[in-house]
């Protein structure tokens, strides 16, 4: 579309009701970022109270309208999600704003391919428009959906704004109140609860801070979002509170009344001791359903990525579906009831790394499109890549009727339910303990459940052929190896934002354009040349990027992150600071100054301690930051084993984000977060 151009939804789609609505951008530093709103307005162009407000800090609508699905990697940037439901969208409602905004002094101009996209129910991509003049705007509105004649239109915008959010809000409706509230006692009361210290990646889970989250959309008031991340002694100016709060799991786990450590507590889901993957896989789609029908929050949250809308749930297995002279059982089925009208999705499992069967889901969706089912949904260890189907089914075009194959990993799974229960809240602490009992069930070793385990066959034969230098550009096995270790880091990114309660994303660089197939195979070749594979992680509230290196040739994992040197101050100053920071971090760490033009001095943190001035260049060149680096040996084995690389991955990146990243987070982080509080697009609602 053009900017200014309009068209009718119902040309587009017969399944035009629900949208996934994409907005999508790209940085070549990999620094780049904005975050997703939507407003609702009346007739009058204004909101009709500040709960029609939608942002990260508000990302659900009551009625199941509006729902914030958050980022996912795209090829060199990333991508943020909004499903509207427009059916469910109240008739007093005559528009719906979808807007972005930045922090701070950052701009739009900065990022490149600023895009909209809107999808159907079943994922097909009805339009999409292009945003090429940004400039200096910190907020903008790439288009909406509106009212006319009965049906729903959708207008290509692309208005910005140099005010930010706070400028964005006003012009619709919503009061701005730049003043901090008081904090209640109750809060405050927990406020000073909490440890000096951030949770951190590799601390038990039982550990994690409690974190109370606003009211829901129709309870309370939204706000103009303040910078992330929301440790609770900072969310004080977050905007109003509310009485009600939503329930997480306490810091702390209850004393144990048990008479010594051999005694174990009861579980609601005991983990089965048999080696049957059949038994594994019954049990685990018959918990995971379970709890998706008794926990809405949850269930919500899985399903509506999918089309599914908001309404009530109920979830049936081993369903028997008639399909010709051989009736198919699926493992499960989901159902989701709204006004009269039934969303069917049906649902293949996969436990213990067993994969998926072409075939199979074929059959299931043969038998969606005869009876008029909406999706398939398969669940297994894998993670799914863009551009790398797990199974490859075949679709008949002549059918009036369209089913979404869909793809769930297991790791996604417990990330979303470590989301609610540690960070975001669920409605009731019966909820809470239904996501901790799944949790706990996920995680354990027999349960089968574990995400991505194995790097493929195709690992040791690579390895070797790097060692032995007779790898070749153009060997497939490459392109194999490639793929699995973006899946390992997309399940690192999982595991570490469920954590941290913090969004952590795979950073992608490619020239724009580029497909993820011949993205792919560039890195394949790279591999076969340098015998490397890179990667690096953007996590919230972080100075820098985190990489991750492995070298396959001397079998070492180098994990680092660049800091950039403060605007102001000396040299000197920035290095002692530096140290005093790092403080906790390992003694083998290593620090290089970066200068710019070129590399500067290096040595371990255990030398610069009682010197940090051995750190500045010695004819004074200009400082442009440093570079943190924790070495360590790589496992030698493709699987998830005390030996395996997925181990030695997952180790790495947990040390150094404990030791090092967290204690730059704390520090620095406080410093950006006051910065970004003098602007305006840090204002709240009154």
């Amino acid at each position: 579309m053009i900017k200014g151009g309009n068209v009718g939804l119902a040309a587009l789609s017969e399944d035009a009701g629900s949208l996934m609505v994409s907005l999508s951008w790209s940085s070549a530093s990999g620094n780049g970022d904005a975050d997703v709103s939507i407003l609702l307005l009346g007739a009058d162009g204004k909101v009709r109270g500040d709960a029609d407000f939608f942002f990260y800090n508000n990302p659900a609508a009551a009625d199941g309208s509006v729902q914030l699905l958050g980022k996912t990697p795209t090829a060199n940037g990333s991508e943020d999600r909004v499903i509207i439901d427009l059916s469910a969208v109240s008739p007093d409602v005559e528009r719906l704003v979808v807007a972005a905004s930045q922090y701070g002094s950052a701009r739009f101009g900065e990022l490149d391919d600023l895009r909209v996209t809107v999808a159907d129910r079943t994922g097909d991509t009805l339009l999409g428009f292009s945003i090429t003049d940004a400039g200096t705007e910190s907020a903008f509105i790439f288009g909406e959906l509106y009212r006319r004649g009965g049906e729903w239109k959708f207008r290509a915008v692309g208005q910005g704004y140099d005010t930010g959010l706070a400028g964005l809000a006003t012009d619709f409706g919503i009061t701005v109140d730049e003043e901090e509230e008081p904090v209640p006692a109750d809060e405050e009361e927990l406020v000073k609860a909490q440890p000096a210290t951030a949770t951190t990646a590799v601390e038990e889970t039982a550990a994690a801070a409690p974190v109370v989250v606003p009211a829901p959309a129709a309870e309370a008031p939204a706000a103009v979002p303040a910078p992330r991340p929301a440790p609770a002694a900072e969310r004080r100016s977050r905007g109003p509170r509310t009485a009600k709060k939503k329930i997480t799991l306490p810091k702390v786990a209850k004393k144990s009344l048990a008479e010594n450590d051999s005694w174990r507590q009861s579980r609601l889901f005991p983990v089965p001791t048999l080696k049957s993957d059949r038994e594994r896989e019954m049990r685990a789609t018959s918990v995971l359903l379970a709890v998706m029908a008794q926990v809405p929050e949850f269930g919500r949250r899985l399903t509506a990525a999918f089309g599914a809308p908001a309404g009530h749930m109920q979830t049936f297995t081993e369903v028997t579906l008639p399909n010709g002279d051989t009736p198919r059982r699926p493992d499960g089925v989901i159902r989701v009831e709204r006004a009269g009208k039934l969303w069917t999705a049906l649902v293949e499992t996969k436990t213990n790394g067993n994969s998926l069967k072409s075939e199979q889901v074929q059959d299931y969706m043969d038998i969606s499109a005869r009876r008029g089912y909406e999706a398939v949904i398969t669940l297994s260890n894998d993670v799914a890549l863009e551009g790398s189907p797990l199974v490859e089914v075949k679709t008949d075009g002549r059918r009036k009727h369209k089913v979404a194959l869909w793809h769930l990993s297991w790791a996604e799974v417990a990330h979303q339910a470590q989301l609610l229960i540690r960070h975001e809240g669920v409605g009731n602490a019966a909820h809470a303990w239904l996501l901790q009992e799944l949790l706990h069930y996920l995680q354990h070793e027999n349960s089968g459940c574990h995400g991505f385990q194995n790097m493929g066959p195709a690992w040791v034969p690579v390895r070797n052929g790097i060692d032995t230098d007779t790898l070749c550009q153009g060997d497939e096995r490459a392109v194999a190896v490639v793929e699995s270790w973006e899946r390992l880091i997309r399940q690192v990114c999982l595991r570490l934002g469920g954590e941290l309660g913090q969004k952590v994303l795979p950073v992608q660089r490619a020239k724009r354009g580029t497909d993820q197939v011949t993205r792919r195979a560039a890195l394949a070749d790279r591999l076969c040349e340098e015998g490397r594979l890179d990667a690096e992680l953007r996590i919230d509230t972080t100075p820098g990027i985190l990489a991750i290196t492995a070298d396959l040739r001397t079998g070492k994992l180098r994990t680092s992150i660049e800091v950039p040197a403060p605007e102001q101050g000396y040299p000197l100053s920035w290095a002692k600071r530096l140290v005093r920071q790092l403080a906790e971090a390992p003694a083998d760490l290593h620090v290089e100054t970066l200068v710019e033009d070129g590399r500067g001095p290096r040595g371990t943190l255990e030398r610069l301690r009682p010197e940090p001035g051995d750190i500045l260049p010695k004819d004074g060149s200009p400082i442009t930051g440093f570079r943190l680096s924790l070495f360590k040996g790589m496992g030698s084995t493709r699987g998830n084993a005390e030996s395996g690389f997925i181990r030695s991955v997952d180790e790495a990146v947990d040390r150094f984000y404990a030791s090092v990243v967290s204690h730059l987070t704390q520090t620095g982080g406080t410093e950006r977060r006051s910065t970004r509080r003098a602007t305006s697009d840090t204002t709240a609602v009154a």
